[in-house]
């Protein structure tokens, strides 16, 4: 697959969301972003007027996690957390649909949740709403059924994993996922994927975006290769 350094970069969410990440390594996140073009950082909803604030003159989103990473919200708090974010500066949302819910096959509740959360983003502008669905804790019937809710709810993407739990992103669970949603819903491959081959290995199994905290690395090794060619 042949990409260039800025069009992988189009599809690359830069992401810190440890814990103990801080007001320093959020500030060289976000100037890095710009630096390479990425088309968002991922921050906790605590940092997004910081990274909105240095990202104003930019072309890179604010991004930033509802429910996570667990997804046990309820539908309230996920749609307060929502609306608070979108007031606050973010231009995309990461949700964690209700896993426990999708499991016990309560499936009117998951659909909810999303369509509230979706409800406030759209109801706020044109704010992007990924859902993430959590794979390796879902039975391939599952990973399918929750795709669908999330389409039916009107979420813009589906997401692999918060990159909490026991597994990220596969191949095999993007390309499930993007035979399931279609070719016009976007699929998001995030969780364990560190480098070039690990991204473009989502790619080439469909999927439209890259959620990774080694951005840099992977764009660098992009470069490297495309030298050598």
């Amino acid at each position: 697959m042949f990409m260039t350094r800025e069009e992988l970069a189009k599809m690359v969410d830069y992401t810190i969301l440890k814990p103990d990440a801080t007001k320093r390594g959020v500030s060289k996140l976000c100037e890095e972003a710009k630096n390479y073009g990425f088309a968002s950082v991922c921050v906790s909803p605590t940092y997004v007027p910081l990274a909105s604030n240095l990202l104003a003159a930019s072309d890179v989103k604010v991004c930033t996690v509802v429910g996570f990473p667990m997804g046990f919200n309820t539908t309230e708090v996920k749609a307060f957390e929502a609306r608070t974010a979108v007031e606050k500066g973010a231009c995309e949302l990461d949700m964690v649909i209700n896993i426990g819910a999708l499991k016990s096959k309560d499936y009117e509740l998951v659909r909810r949740d999303i369509e509230k959360v979706v409800s406030v983003a759209k109801g706020s502008g044109e704010v992007l709403v990924k859902c993430i669905i959590e794979c390796c804790l879902l039975s391939d019937e599952e990973k399918v059924k929750a795709c669908l809710l999330a389409k039916q709810a009107g979420a813009d993407y589906v997401k692999t994993s918060t990159g909490f739990a026991s597994g990220g992103a596969t191949k095999q669970d993007v390309k499930l996922m993007r035979e399931t949603v279609g070719e016009k819903m976007g699929v998001k491959a995030s969780g364990g994927i560190r480098t070039l081959k690990d991204a473009l290995t989502m790619i080439e199994a469909g999927a439209t975006r890259i959620g990774t905290s080694t951005a840099v690395q992977v764009i660098q090794e992009l470069a490297k290769k495309r030298m050598r060619q």
